[in-house]
């Protein structure tokens, strides 16, 4: 196995999505750096899974987007968490505390 980078479970991105805007808005690379960062160089989202789930999440109503300057001075769209985004990042919280758990049981048992 070694350094190959595991898949991510159905679901799972949105929540490291809604995760990582929660903690302030970002731009699409920037979402894909902090997710990376955090998960000590273990979770790489490639722009074909993350642009897509940003979308998603935008026509849920649990994201919004607006053009600002990024530092390189162009135009970048920065995404941030809507009230319902922040309610709903909660429940997935509380959601993945309560699989993951489910998931040690099985394993341990």
């Amino acid at each position: 196995m070694g350094n190959t980078k595991p898949d991510l479970m159905q679901g799972t991105l949105d929540l490291l999505v809604l995760k990582t805007l929660g903690q302030g808005a970002q731009h699409g690379y920037g979402i894909a750096q902090k997710i990376l960062v955090s998960s000590r160089q273990t979770i790489e989202v490639q722009q074909g899974s993350l642009y897509p789930a940003l979308h998603r999440l935008e026509k849920k109503g649990l994201v919004k987007s607006e053009w600002k300057p990024s530092e390189a001075g162009r135009m970048a769209r920065v995404y941030s968490l809507t009230k319902a985004g922040r309610e709903r990042l909660a429940e997935e919280i509380e959601q993945w505390n309560r699989y993951s758990a489910a998931i040690g049981w099985v394993i341990e048992g």
